[in-house]
């Protein structure tokens, strides 16, 4: 046996142990998706637009998946994280990237930061700003603990099935009118546009894009003799994002259907309370908890990968995430909540993230097989790449117009 191999004993936890990542990949990209934010744009279409919100739903997962796919393949393949590729195909453009991710994460964490807080009260009563610190404080325990990568897939992972049975429990006990849903998905009686490009940005906008395929480098499982991994995990993380907006869209539906009015201020909250009574608003309050923390995770983790190289230290990586979650509880608990200019301004962020790098993978993809190892791309990959990044470009233009009237 070679010095360099391990021994036999050894690869069955080392198999186990990238396993593990890749599935933390998978959820971590899922639940990053899944804030505060999601359960609102959610909810408050469902009340807008009813069963047809379901060809909406269909058609985000489709570009949702367009997209995930070609930056987990150029990531994946590559073995370098977004920001690395940027800097090698036109220096400078990289830094840009992870500008406007790190800006966009933290102005957006001080909002999931506050969300823990709301899911606290909701949950136990507890005070907003004392919720928020406490789960703050858990986020940071998560990446200060010796084995950080371990607890960071296990959290996320269990997190994220918490949300997905708590919201299934509800989305039957509310008694949606699924034929209707169904027809709709591809026989919609009306169809929102802004609705569709919304949920699209919100689910592979900003640091999201990258929270999955940035964590996948960690699994080990890079390179080009991995594309199977790579693809695979890709398409799974949206497909859990996708199943946890059918759930969570059937259980407003079932409300809505059967005539309540859901509350401006709180759609979902709402929405839970009129399914299930006093239970159901503490599940709301389970699932936007355990939402709004794994997006706290999922936040600084991603914006610390746009930080960072594959040099630095795990021990490095760890603190600075653990600052970065510090800052936006501090900046929570003294300002309570997170102002809605900011908020706008971070989502202005979030528009111009996704065409940016997306334009650097698919070029990536395209013309620089030097950094995918000689790897030959799929012509029709790429096609459905582009597609998608059309798509990104209008998300983009709309972002800017938005800058425009800050």
């Amino acid at each position: 046996m070679s010095q360099d191999t391990p021994p036999a004993e050894s690869r069955p936890i080392e198999d186990a142990a990238g396993r593990s990542a890749v599935l933390g990949a998978i959820f971590l990209m899922a639940t990053s998706a899944i804030g505060p934010g999601f359960l609102t744009q959610t909810a408050t279409f469902t009340g807008q637009l009813g069963a047809a919100f379901a060809c909406a739903i269909l058609v985000s997962i489709v570009v949702d998946i367009a997209v995930q796919m070609n930056v987990w393949r150029v990531v994946g393949v590559s073995g370098m994280r977004a920001h690395e590729l940027g800097n090698r195909v036109l220096p400078g453009v990289g830094y840009l990237l992870a500008a406007l991710v790190v800006i966009g994460g933290f102005i957006f964490n001080i909002g999931n930061v506050a969300g823990s807080g709301i899911g606290a009260n909701a949950m136990f009563g507890l005070d907003a700003r004392i919720g928020g610190a406490i789960s703050a404080a858990i986020a940071i325990g998560i990446f200060l603990s010796k084995r950080a990568g371990i607890a960071l897939d296990r959290v996320v992972v269990v997190l994220g099935l918490v949300m997905i049975v708590a919201t299934l429990v509800v989305a039957i006990t509310s008694d949606p009118p699924v034929g209707e849903a169904l027809r709709s998905t591809v026989a919609p009686d009306t169809f929102d546009f802004v609705a569709t490009t919304t949920i699209i940005g919100g689910t592979v906008g900003g640091y999201i894009t990258y929270a999955g395929a940035h964590r996948l480098l960690d699994s080990g499982r890079t390179g080009v003799e991995h594309v199977g991994d790579i693809t695979r995990s890709s398409v799974v993380s949206i497909l859990v994002t996708g199943l946890m907006r059918i759930l969570l869209f059937l259980a407003i539906l079932g409300v809505v259907a059967g005539g309540a009015t859901l509350s401006a201020e709180n759609p979902a909250g709402s929405a839970f309370e009129a399914a299930a009574g006093e239970l159901g608003l503490r599940m709301f309050g389970v699932i936007l908890w355990a939402a709004a923390l794994t997006s706290v995770v999922g936040a600084a983790y991603t914006s610390v990968s746009f930080l960072t190289t594959r040099s630095t230290s795990a021990r490095t990586r760890n603190l600075l995430t653990v600052a970065f979650i510090a800052a936006s509880a501090v900046v929570f608990v003294i300002i309570e909540q997170a102002p809605a200019e900011l908020l706008v301004f971070a989502g202005t962020f979030n528009g111009l993230i996704l065409p940016l790098g997306f334009t650097v993978l698919l070029y990536v993809a395209w013309r620089r097989r030097d950094l995918l190892g000689g790897y030959r791309y799929p012509v029709w990959l790429l096609a459905v790449g582009v597609a998608a990044w059309l798509l990104t470009l209008y998300l983009g233009w709309n972002a800017l117009q938005l800058l425009g009237d800050l």
